[in-house]
């Protein structure tokens, strides 16, 4: 049997059951009132019954044309969902996601977790800013970047944070260096060593200063670096110990440098996914956090296992 109706005319009878009358249903699909009767008329004649009962003010829906309200406003619905599905994987496997981070989280959360998102999506552009946490935060903020991975913007009225990760901060030192071989080390044994310290600009010095605002026998820098990357390489050229985020270690077989905690007291930062309050990501900027956020539902799983 040919079903001699389309969409236009079950958005009208939609329109006209919600409504009960026949003006201002037309008025509402925008059309002439003798069209929009014309369009009940060819549904009423397909389907072969009386859907409305009609007077010179009021329309009223039949028994059957109840239950058949019924069964369009829920086809209806599931086409829209269909639809903005069929939109969402289309822009999601096309198109461009700019997150912005601080350096250390490169190694750890990015580089799997954007292996990952190729392989599902591989038309998307991913472009990495990588940068200061100020700098992650103010991109964030100014909506130049998606989203972002900071241990900066928990406190940001306009940003909401997902905590991923705590990251303890640890000596950096060579393997041939007399803290390489102690488990732990406290802040002030540092004092007796060169130390190189991140500038009073960065993310990390203000929270050190911060958490070590009371700590007697701080370490006094010999040498200042913009990024941590760069306090490293100082290091392994052999110019002294630096404190750094365990993330922006390297891997623990590395054939120079080894890490070592830092006690008295522990410092730890939190890293995780900002993004500005209210803004809605596009459906591949969202995929690209969604991956990343797993990340900490992954952890959760696994410890809850232990």
């Amino acid at each position: 049997m040919a079903i001699n109706f389309d969409l236009n005319d079950l958005l009208a009878f939609r329109a006209v059951a919600e409504l009960n009358n026949f003006r201002k249903a037309a008025e509402a699909v925008h059309i002439s009132q003798p069209a929009f009767s014309r369009r009940i008329d060819k549904l009423e004649q397909a389907l072969g019954v009386r859907l409305l009962d009609r007077s010179t003010r009021r329309v009223n829906l039949t028994a059957v044309g109840r239950d058949f309200a019924r069964k369009v406003e829920q086809l209806l619905d599931d086409l829209d969902n269909t639809l903005l599905g069929i939109r969402g994987v289309a822009a999601s496997r096309m198109g461009e996601v700019t997150i912005a981070c601080v350096p250390s989280t490169v190694y750890y959360f990015l580089s799997q977790v954007i292996r990952r998102y190729h392989e599902v999506y591989p038309k998307v552009r991913v472009k990495v800013f990588d940068a200061s946490a100020n700098e992650v935060l103010a991109a964030v903020s100014r909506s130049e970047a998606d989203f972002g991975l900071n241990f900066m913007g928990a406190q940001e009225a306009d940003i909401e944070f997902l905590p991923l990760q705590e990251d303890r901060f640890v000596a950096a030192c060579r393997r041939d260096h007399p803290l390489a071989r102690k488990r732990q080390v406290t802040w002030s044994e540092l004092k007796d060593y060169d130390f190189i310290s991140v500038a009073r600009s960065s993310g990390n010095r203000l929270l050190l200063d911060q958490a070590l605002a009371n700590v007697a026998e701080r370490p006094q820098s010999i040498y200042e670096a913009q990024h941590v990357t760069t306090q490293l390489g100082l290091v392994e050229a052999g110019l002294g110990v630096a404190a750094v985020p365990s993330l922006a270690m390297p891997a623990a077989d590395h054939p120079l440098l080894v890490s070592v905690p830092l006690t008295d007291p522990v410092v730890t930062r939190s890293v995780g996914l900002i993004r500005r309050k209210g803004r809605s990501l596009s459906p591949a900027a969202q995929q690209l956090y969604d991956f990343l956020a797993e990340m900490k539902t992954g952890k959760k799983k696994r410890a809850a296992k232990r």
